[in-house]
C-alpha cells in the first residue's frame, strides 16, 4: 500500500485528473495518497472522521499545506469547488447502507466544479467464489495472518475478518472490520442520481483494463459542464 510502484501510479492517475484544479479526498486518513499528491503539486484538502487518523496526518505536514476538516464524507460540505474528489481503496464500503453510499456521491457532485471528476478505488464483491452453501471466502492465508470474508448476500453486507499473530508465543489477535459492498452497475446509478457520468472504468492505477476477471476497479465519474 505504501510502496513506490503502489503510491506512484496512484498519485500519477490523480495528478492528471485534478490538472491545474484542486483536489479533496474523502476519509483522507493518516495521508498515504494526500501528502505524496500534495507534494506532486496539487492543492489537496481532506474529509476525515478519525481525529486520531488526522492527528497522525498532521505530524506529516501542516494545516496550511493540507487543510482537514473532522467530518463524514456523506456530509460534511468544505469551501470552495475542486476539479477532483477521490475515494481510495474500498472506503466507500464504510457507509453501510444504499442511502449513505448515494449522499456520498451526491456529497462528490456538490464539491466539483463543472467538468470535475469523482473517482473511487473499490473492490468487485467475491461471490463468484462462493459455493452454493459456503458464506465465507479465504483472501489471505499466510504464517502471521489469516483472513477471510463473510458476506451476507441479502444486505449486501460483507465482514473481513483477521487472525493476525503477535509476537513469539503463537498467539493471535483477533479483528473485525463490516462493509456494504456495491457492484459497479449501482455505483454508476448511484452517480446518475447526483448528476455525474462515468467516463473511465479500470482495473487499477496503471490502466488496466477492467474484465469479468478484475478483482477491482477504479472509476472516474466527470460532472457536465
Amino acid at each position: 500500500m505504501t510502496s513506490a510502484a503502489v503510491l506512484g501510479a496512484t498519485v500519477d492517475f490523480l495528478a492528471e485528473l485534478a490538472g491545474d484544479g484542486r483536489a479533496l479526498e474523502f476519509a483522507v486518513g493518516t495521508g498515504r495518497v494526500g501528502v505524496p499528491l500534495r507534494e506532486r503539486g496539487v492543492p489537496v484538502t481532506g474529509i476525515e472522521l478519525s481525529e486520531h487518523m488526522a492527528d497522525v496526518l498532521r505530524r506529516k505536514v501542516d494545516e496550511d499545506t493540507l487543510p482537514v476538516v473532522i467530518g463524514d464524507m456523506a456530509t460534511t460540505v468544505v469551501p470552495g469547488e475542486f476539479s477532483l474528489v477521490y475515494l481510495v481503496y474500498n472506503t466507500i464500503s464504510n457507509l453501510l447502507t444504499q442511502d449513505e453510499q448515494v449522499e456520498c456521491f451526491r456529497n462528490a457532485a456538490r464539491h466539483l466544479r463543472p467538468g470535475g471528476r469523482f473517482v473511487i478505488e473499490l473492490g468487485v464483491p467475491p461471490l463468484r467464489f462462493l459455493p452454493p452453501g459456503q458464506v465465507a471466502v479465504p483472501f489471505d492465508v499466510s504464517e502471521r495472518h489469516l483472513g477471510f470474508d463473510t458476506v451476507d448476500t441479502v444486505e449486501q453486507l460483507l465482514v473481513s475478518h483477521h487472525f493476525t499473530r503477535d509476537g513469539e508465543d503463537g498467539r493471535y489477535r483477533r479483528g473485525a472490520s463490516r462493509h456494504r459492498y456495491a457492484w459497479p452497475a449501482e455505483l454508476d446509478l448511484m452517480a446518475r442520481i447526483a448528476g455525474l457520468q462515468l467516463e473511465r472504468r479500470v482495473a487499477d492505477w496503471d490502466g488496466s483494463p477492467f474484465t469479468q476477471e478484475s478483482p477491482k476497479h477504479i472509476s472516474v465519474w466527470r460532472k457536465s459542464a
